[in-house]
């Protein structure tokens, strides 16, 4: 289930999309290479072991959520971000904690149904051919006991049914040679949201309980299909979607969901330190609410089962990752027995003038050439010297320090205000060719608004 990767190699990867930080990745390195540890060691041990979760501590912007998400696709792991400020305390108005357990599991379901529809595609794809086949040539009627005049009838014509399938296979070669693409036909298929109105009356507890009114009555009536006029090209892709669902084993799909969030699953509860609870004395009003979604949470941390619609989850070896800014709040305003459950502490550091420049030119996708990629798109083809890139992680820097600390976002503010002129421009007033971005440039439009802090608060 897990990908065999080494603490290093994991490390490696990682440094492809995301900019120093090298504690907090060996950290999530080993978390992550100790999960492939337990999972192959004796039955007798293996249920004792513990995940080692992790709460990274640090300003936002700086690698977080990217760390936790590229671990979970390095590990092929389901995988579900929530922010601890959506959660209330059982009783209040709002979502309850056990709800991401079920949306992790819902993730879970999607993920693997996907890999099996890929595992079956070829197939698909043939019986789909068949459905159009169908539609193009209806096949001949097979004859109804006691209608001895259509059975003479079909008896007389021997040669249709050779020529029937002569046509047939033309036809075929002319569908995989992509002839008939452009024809329409008219094929009956699943109607989109035919239970929609089901859930939209339902009561509001089920969906907490991860059941709906539609899964309630189970298809009563059938499911709803409608005829649709298609190009042969669409109809194709939609109708082998469809016998692809129908190939699945959905039973078997469920199965291997629940053990892969059981034993893989990841979840990343962001902004912790919003639930903390700042001091002992004074507590009251929201402070007893955030303390209660922290006694709602150690449940789940500590390991217990959540119901969800495919049946039950355990959670006592799901890796759980916490983060905060905590500018205000420390980790160890958190309650005692939650602290306990996150025995793994990373301080994410904020970036230098070094980093930015970094972001800017090493990372697979950085910024620079998602910008340039966008604009050869209207065939401009922009170069940035290397004096531009480390002016522009200079006034990144610098208006971090002097407005609000965003990390790494700052980037895209500072590139979209560099790049503004350009991007309105291009299409209809500028010629297409080579466009270079120097130093010059990068003070010119961006220096005033940088030492301006009341300027720069609103636009960088």
């Amino acid at each position: 289930m897990l990908r065999e990767l080494t603490p290093r190699q994991i490390v490696a990867e990682l440094d492809r999309y995301i900019v120093g930080q090298t504690e907090a990745k060996k950290s999530v390195a080993i978390a992550l290479r100790n999960r492939w540890r337990r999972l192959n060691a004796s039955d007798d041990m293996r249920d004792e072991i513990m995940p080692n979760n992790i709460i990274m501590i640090g300003p936002t912007g700086v690698g977080k959520t990217e760390i936790a998400r590229r671990l979970a696709r390095l590990a092929g792991a389901p995988f579900i971000k929530v922010e601890a400020t959506k959660f209330t305390e059982v009783g209040y108005v709002g979502r309850d904690v056990d709800s991401m357990i079920r949306d992790l599991t819902d993730i879970a379901i999607n993920m693997v149904r996907e890999e099996y529809a890929d595992g079956v595609q070829d197939r698909a794809r043939d019986l789909a051919e068949d459905r159009i086949l169908d539609i193009l040539i209806p096949p001949v009627p097979s004859p109804k006991p006691g209608f001895a005049l259509q059975e003479k009838a079909i008896e007389q014509e021997p040669g249709d049914a050779e020529m029937r399938s002569r046509t047939r296979e033309r036809f075929r070669d002319m569908l995989r040679k992509n002839e008939l693409d452009e024809r329409e036909i008219e094929v009956e298929v699943a109607a989109d949201g035919s239970s929609s109105m089901l859930q939209v009356f339902g009561p509001m507890g089920l969906e907490e309980m991860g059941v709906n009114l539609q899964d309630l009555l189970g298809g009563a009536g059938g499911k709803r299909r409608k005829k649709r006029r298609l190009r042969i090209e669409e109809a194709r892709t939609v109708l082998a979607q469809e016998e692809a669902q129908k190939l699945i084993d959905m039973d078997k799909v469920q199965r291997e969901a629940l053990e892969r969030v059981q034993q893989a699953g990841i979840v990343f509860i962001d902004e912790i330190d919003k639930v903390a609870v700042r001091s002992a004395a004074g507590r009251g009003g929201p402070d007893v609410s955030r303390e209660g979604v922290q006694r709602d949470l150690l449940p789940i941390v500590e390991g217990s089962g959540v119901m969800t619609k495919y049946g039950l989850v355990k959670t006592d070896h799901i890796l759980f990752i916490a983060s905060g800014a905590f500018h205000v709040a420390k980790p160890s305003d958190l309650i005692p027995e939650l602290q306990g459950r996150f025995p793994i502490r990373v301080e994410l550091h904020s970036l230098t003038v070094d980093d930015f420049y970094k972001i800017l030119t090493i990372p697979r996708n950085a910024l620079l050439k998602q910008y340039q990629a966008l604009l050869v798109s209207d065939g401009v083809h922009v170069n940035f010297t290397d004096g531009a890139v480390r002016a522009i992680a200079r006034t990144a820097a610098q208006v971090n320090d002097e407005v609000e600390n965003i990390g790494a976002r700052r980037l895209h503010t500072i590139l979209t205000t560099l790049l503004e002129e350009l991007l309105f421009d291009v299409p209809d007033g500028r010629e297409p060719g080579d466009v270079t971005i120097d130093e010059a440039l990068v003070d010119e439009k961006l220096s005033a608004i940088a030492k301006n802090r009341d300027l720069s608060q609103y636009i960088l």
